[in-house]
């Protein structure tokens, strides 16, 4: 059974600072693309940042210089930096997990960015 299990997520004020984290398991953590994704309230789901098995990483425009994505195979984790928080971030935040045409989506965590 697969799992993605997202966690770090909370309330910030603007400016500050958050690591999220994605745990997976039940998946060969390190042939598979990582990526993180944000859904706003009445807004669509948008690419975050992403990190392939290779280690090449992208990111959104609007998170450029800010966040920052990284992996540990060794961990099963793959993690997203954010930092410079701004009010326009708040959003659920979910990790996947992708490999071919398995396409596998975590619960979610609550990112607030406010004062």
């Amino acid at each position: 059974q697969v799992q993605l299990v997202e966690s770090g997520g909370g309330l910030v004020q603007p400016g500050g600072s958050l690591r999220l984290s994605c745990a997976a398991s039940g998946i060969i953590f390190r042939l598979h693309d990582m990526g993180w994704y944000r859904q706003a309230p009445g807004k669509q789901r948008e690419l975050v940042a992403a990190i392939t098995s290779g280690g090449s990483t992208n990111y959104a425009d609007s998170v450029k210089g800010r966040f920052t994505i990284s992996r540990d195979n060794a961990k099963n984790t793959v993690y997203l930096q954010m930092n410079t928080l701004k009010p326009e971030d708040t959003a659920v935040y979910y990790c996947n997990a992708k490999r071919f045409r398995s396409l596998y989506w975590g619960q979610g965590t609550q990112v607030t960015v406010s004062s």
